[in-house]
């Protein structure tokens, strides 16, 4: 199909806002990671355990979870050009003043200011995409946004482990939060790139009548009133393979996060490696998982089964931390099998979208959608204080054991992920 000479500015408009997008995204999985390469260090400068470190880590996790929804009605509201300026603006300063003041109180203070501002990015960052990705790019679009995030994980650890090698741990997050408000700035400045505009207001006032219609086609039901369409959405999200979804997100964040959150200290500690040397090996697994999440997306396109795809990523996973866990194999050896898990970790991401969205209900993509993703924020606060506890016990060998077992577990949740959870809540007026 011919393209119109004024289409584009509009594309170029677009190309440009959905780089911006994906370098605020980059921002976002960057400071999740800025913190775990330098936990020896401020465990020793402010005289904490690391289960103390991993409270205040948890507080982020919390705040994002508890944030996220009241951020879409923002989104929603405001715009969510301005949402986003204001939630990297307020996360980058927080990591600055992590660095100005080293007391653990503001520690603690300073990492639930930070998960507020990173609660913005999901809903925020999507409804930019679904304004200015054409959509018939539409896929391309969220899988460079993916691949943005794994980037920001993958050069986080080297960029402030080379930072405070340089300059001084505090002196490494006073910049790295610098960094965000820079690119906050940025996004400032091309606002009108980035306005979803305040549509969804009407939307949602204008689809009203039609609630009761998308519930009885999701259903099967008949509703006789608003109030029974709520009801009937709360069996939806209640529904076994909605929460085995849950479960899912779940396995994988404490097995994400137990690599890249604590694997650094657990190879220093467990094998005597230097931290910069730790940092780069956890690092091969970074920057495998964004080539394996654009790998996955193609084999996810290749209407293969699922589900198969996704457990044999797990048992990859599963084995390859297990070998580490009770061998010691040699820095090569190592390099290649975190390399291998990263990538398969990173495969599983579209598969798992993918399944996501085959149990979801016409016109039920944003609740269920939300309320699977809460499994990322419950993973993300359960995960420092088991994987803290191991270290604090002089387990570091522990934390890799444990994320092989969460491997292995987490399976069995994806074989829980099936049937059509609209066809359960049939039942229900």
């Amino acid at each position: 199909m011919a393209v119109s000479s004024s289409d584009f500015p509009m594309q170029r408009t677009a190309r440009w806002a959905i780089g911006l997008i994906c370098v605020a995204h980059f921002f976002s999985h960057f400071y999740m990671l800025l913190l775990p390469p330098l936990l020896p260090v401020i465990a020793d400068a402010m005289q904490t355990s690391y289960t103390q470190l991993g409270f205040g880590i948890t507080m982020f996790s919390l705040m994002t979870g508890l944030a996220q929804a009241p951020m879409g009605i923002l989104v929603d509201r405001l715009g969510a050009g301005w949402v986003l300026i204001a939630g990297l603006t307020l996360e980058g300063l927080a990591f600055s003043l992590l660095g100005v003041w080293p007391v653990y109180g503001a520690f603690v203070l300073f990492m639930a200011v930070a998960g507020l501002g990173n609660a913005v990015y999901h809903p925020a960052d999507y409804a930019i995409l679904n304004e200015v990705a054409r959509p018939e790019r539409m896929g391309r679009a969220f899988s460079y946004h993916t691949a943005s995030g794994h980037l920001g994980e993958a050069l986080a650890p080297l960029t402030v482990l080379l930072l405070a090698s340089v300059f001084g741990w505090q002196q490494a997050l006073f910049i790295c939060g610098l960094l965000g408000v820079g690119v906050a700035a940025a996004l400032y400045l091309r606002r009108d790139w980035l306005s979803s505009g305040n549509a969804g207001v009407a939307t949602m006032r204008e689809s009203a009548p039609a609630e009761r219609e998308v519930t009885e086609s999701a259903t099967g039901t008949p509703v006789a009133n608003p109030a029974d369409a709520v009801m009937t959405r709360r069996q939806l999200l209640l529904s076994r393979p909605i929460l085995m979804s849950v479960a899912f997100f779940i396995g994988l964040t404490l097995i994400g996060r137990g690599v890249t959150g604590f694997g650094v200290t657990a190879l220093h500690e467990q094998q005597g490696f230097s931290l910069t040397l730790a940092g780069t090996l956890i690092s091969a697994w970074l920057f495998a998982s964004p080539l394996g999440v654009l790998v996955g997306g193609r084999i996810a396109d290749g209407q293969g089964d699922l589900q198969k795809t996704i457990v044999a990523c797990l048992l990859g996973i599963g084995a390859g931390i297990a070998l580490l866990a009770w061998t010691t194999p040699g820095i090569l050896l190592s390099g290649i099998l975190f390399a291998l898990c990263g990538f398969a970790s990173g495969a599983i991401a579209p598969s798992r979208d993918m399944l996501i969205r085959s149990l979801t209900p016409a016109g039920q993509a944003g609740t269920v959608f939300g309320f699977v993703s809460t499994g990322f924020n419950l993973g993300g606060i359960i995960a420092p204080l088991l994987f803290g506890f191991l270290l604090d016990q002089g387990a570091a060998n522990g934390v890799f054991w444990l994320v092989a077992l969460a491997s292995v577990l987490t399976v069995f949740t994806v074989i829980g992920v099936s049937g059509k959870p609209a066809r359960q809540t049939s039942g229900a007026a």
